[in-house]
């Protein structure tokens, strides 16, 4: 009797074990090589659109003078933005630093970018997750019969069904890479695409400062142009009312008081325009500080004419170089790129050995 019991507990112990090994081969974690980060064909990742200025002369109506106008034309996401939280303005009164703020906050140019920023800095944290540590745990419970007859194992006298029993089974693992070269290059090349991405988004900001700037001062040059036909419309008043006096008295011919008169009705129409051209670039500038385009708001701030301090060639491509986000960030982008293309030309060298 004691023989059968051992020979019954041996075979059970014996197939647990086996069951218990296939459980270890299967969960046993594969090792695979570290894979190289794809690059896009092109280093340049930013987004479309852009900020630029036209000047255009335009000749004089009663003078040979020309004038010189000066444009600034917004493209791509900067010439929109989002809603803004706050519509209404304090007093129907907008300065340029609180422009400049809903610009910075609203305009789809610098949401863009800082959308990008965010998605760098989180392409960079996934590639140094494979230079830290990794560690993990297990635990299962196997509840379960043996039949022994199915096994070929028959013992007279005993039962063929083995069981229930159960088992647990606790795992810890803890995995460390030593040195790996392309994990260590593709972080790398992350934190230059972070950087890239980083200066991409100043340059948005400046392209945003620059797009509202220039529509605030658009606005501002409408104003004045308005203010500067209504004085031309007040001399045309002034003029028509002497020519039909004079004409009253048989001073002057009905063909003077017929030009003085068209030309009140020209002066005239000039405003009706320039009312209509004010009207949109309010429009324009509501556009892209997340202002609703019905927006009733007038400008507080008058910016005089200020002449520019000189600057020479050279000195313009020193702060160019130093100031300007756009070629700090192409040269981050070059940095990313020639670290991809060391990781490629060493995966190339080690399969070729």
């Amino acid at each position: 009797m004691i023989l059968r019991t051992l020979v019954i507990v041996f075979a059970a112990i014996t197939l647990v074990a086996r069951f218990a090994w296939a459980q270890l081969q299967q969960s046993a974690p594969q090792s695979a090589g570290s894979q190289a980060v794809q690059l896009p064909l092109s280093g340049r990742t930013g987004q479309g659109g852009g900020v630029v200025v036209n000047q255009a002369t335009i000749p004089g109506v009663t003078t040979s003078v020309n004038t010189l106008s000066t444009t600034v034309q917004v493209q791509g996401p900067y010439s929109g933005s989002i809603a803004a939280r706050t519509p209404a303005l304090a007093e129907g009164k907008l300065s340029l630093k609180e422009a400049i703020r809903r610009g910075l906050q609203y305009n789809l140019g610098n949401i863009g970018m800082s959308q990008a920023v965010r998605q760098s800095r989180g392409q960079s944290l996934v590639a140094r997750s494979g230079l830290l540590p990794n560690v993990s745990a297990n635990l299962r419970e196997n509840l379960q019969q043996v039949n022994l007859a199915a096994f070929g194992i028959r013992v007279p006298g005993a039962r063929s069904i083995v069981g229930p029993f159960n088992y647990f089974d606790l795992r810890a693992t803890l995995n460390q890479t030593v040195f790996d070269f392309t994990t260590l290059n593709n972080y790398r090349a992350t934190k230059a695409a972070t950087e890239a991405a980083e200066m991409a988004n100043k340059d948005a900001k400046d392209l945003v400062v620059f797009a509202v700037s220039g529509a605030y001062l658009q606005v501002i040059a409408a104003q004045a142009r308005i203010r500067s036909v209504e004085s031309q419309i007040e001399t045309a008043k002034i003029v028509f009312s002497q020519m039909q006096q004079q004409r009253s008295v048989g001073v002057v011919a009905q063909i003077d008081v017929n030009r003085s008169q068209v030309e009140l009705q020209t002066q005239q129409q000039r405003l009706v325009s320039l009312q209509n051209d004010y009207a949109k670039q309010k429009i324009n500038l509501a556009r892209i500080i997340g202002l609703p385009p019905a927006a009733n708001f007038n400008t507080s701030d008058d910016i005089p004419f200020a002449l520019a301090s000189p600057l020479t060639v050279d000195e313009g491509l020193l702060q160019a170089r130093e100031n300007r986000a756009d070629l700090k960030a192409a040269e981050a982008q070059v940095l990313k790129n020639r670290i991809g293309d060391g990781i490629v030309i060493v995966k190339k060298s080690v399969n070729n050995k």
